[in-house]
């Protein structure tokens, strides 16, 4: 059988579509692309926004279009939170919401006896996904420590589609890696819907720092990137632990979301400016080189120019190193819809192309950082698709390009910057080996 499958959304959404994908390999299935005949297809859905939903419908009517005769599956968190609406549309054939993956593979067969399967997350306890999973093409597989989110932020409408946050036994997570490191893999991102919330369900108690410091004792064969985690979530212990810690990456994506208070308190997000910014601070004393990325939701209802204005003077005193930027875009069902009205297209679009241009500046002034330096680079299997070089990421997160041969796909290499432009870094194969995490043996010029 021929399955096709669309991922949209999140990198946990991501996560889960590798899974997906990991399990129609050991039925035996093909995968096809999205735009070729197949027996059956699957979206799977994000629906943060209003467009995402669209997004979702519109691939949908895509495949049945494609293949008028072929089974398309809706799953995801589009079709958990609204399964009946999904139900309707003539071109779905079945909807599978999160966590049902036997269920979805009977769709997948067509042997599914009803249409519409979706649990009711609010009472789950457990993640049903965990598993080795990586992206194709990729050198990195991801691990889902933890599942949902407790904060319910007047924007987001994930704590009502993913449920409570709950978390993966520190016991299971040492053991994942320990496979993903026999399996070959040289890095490993840990991921969750709230990365920072892990383990206050466990018992006993855990923390996030705990967890990383468990991973840190087991000395694992490879290297380990912390997704994101919100401000107030970078702790003393946690920096300390990582900072200690050799085998974890010197990279944070910390969300702010804002960086103005008025616009921080409508969304409910639990901090101020100040306190963001002094986490960040912490961040940079600890590990001086460290990338902080950071979300940004730019034109949130009733955000004035001033408040604009507080988040540009936030983001360019913070010591961010990219954005990445969301212009506002309604979900119905939220507070935030409920409460104030959205601010004009135009508006909303005008700051978020200011947002972006500071992003280039800050990439550019980071990138530069490095020119002269030799860094770690985990090459990919896919190369640059315009100048054919090597690509793959720095422990910093730096994407970085190298002319070289096919040997050194795969694995850690250290390689030492000539020049960068803004978008990637350009360097040359080391001819001398620089520290490595523990356990990681880096390939050299020559080796």
């Amino acid at each position: 059988m021929r399955v096709a499958l669309a991922t949209l959304g999140c990198k946990v959404n991501q996560y889960d579509s590798a899974v997906i994908d990991r399990l129609v390999g050991e039925k035996g299935w093909s995968r096809v692309d999205f735009s070729q005949q197949a027996d059956a297809y699957v979206v799977n859905s994000c629906t943060v926004t209003d467009r995402a939903d669209g997004d979702a419908r519109r691939l949908a009517r895509r495949a049945r279009r494609t293949n008028p005769a072929a089974r398309v599956i809706m799953t995801g968190c589009y079709a958990q939170v609204s399964p009946a609406s999904v139900a309707e549309l003539d071109y779905v054939d079945y909807v599978i919401g999160l966590e049902r993956l036997e269920d979805l593979l009977r769709a997948l067969e067509g042997e599914l006896e009803t249409t519409t399967c979706v649990s009711d997350l609010r009472r789950s306890t457990g993640i049903a996904t965990l598993g080795i999973s990586t992206f194709p093409g990729r050198t990195r597989a991801f691990v889902k420590v933890q599942e949902g989110c407790d904060l319910f932020c007047t924007f987001c409408i994930v704590p009502v589609a993913r449920g409570p946050s709950r978390s993966v036994g520190v016991g299971a997570v040492l053991e994942e890696i320990d496979k993903l490191a026999a399996s070959g893999f040289r890095e490993v991102v840990l991921t969750g819907v709230h990365l920072g919330g892990y383990g206050a369900d466990l018992v006993p108690v855990c923390d996030l720092a705990s967890l990383l410091a468990r991973i840190a004792d087991a000395k694992p064969r490879l290297r380990i990137r912390i997704s994101s985690v919100d401000p107030p979530e970078l702790s003393e212990r946690l920096l300390d632990v990582v900072a200690d810690g050799s085998v974890f990456c010197p990279h944070f994506h910390v969300p702010v979301q804002s960086g103005s208070d008025t616009v921080l308190a409508r969304m409910m997000r639990r901090y101020t400016s100040d306190e963001a910014a002094d986490a960040l601070a912490r961040l940079r004393r600890r590990l001086p080189d460290v990338c902080i990325g950071t979300d940004l939701v730019t034109g949130f209802p009733a955000e004035s120019e001033q408040e604009f204005e507080e988040t540009l003077a936030f983001v360019r005193r913070a010591g961010i190193s990219y954005l990445h930027v969301f212009p506002y875009s309604q979900r119905t069902s939220t507070s935030a819809a409920k409460r104030w009205q959205p601010l004009p297209d135009a508006v909303v679009h005008d700051r978020a192309r200011q947002l972006r241009q500071l992003d280039g500046e800050l990439r550019s002034a980071y990138h530069r950082r490095f020119v002269g330096r030799t860094v770690e680079v985990l090459f990919e299997h896919e190369r640059d698709a315009t100048s054919g070089r090597l690509k793959g990421y720095s422990q910093h997160y730096l994407p970085v390009h190298c002319d070289g041969g096919d040997d050194r796909i795969g694995n850690i290499v250290a390689v030492r910057i000539g020049s960068a432009d803004g978008r990637h870094l350009r360097g040359e194969f080391a001819a001398t080996r620089v520290a490595a995490p523990r356990g990681i043996t880096l390939v050299e010029a020559g080796a």
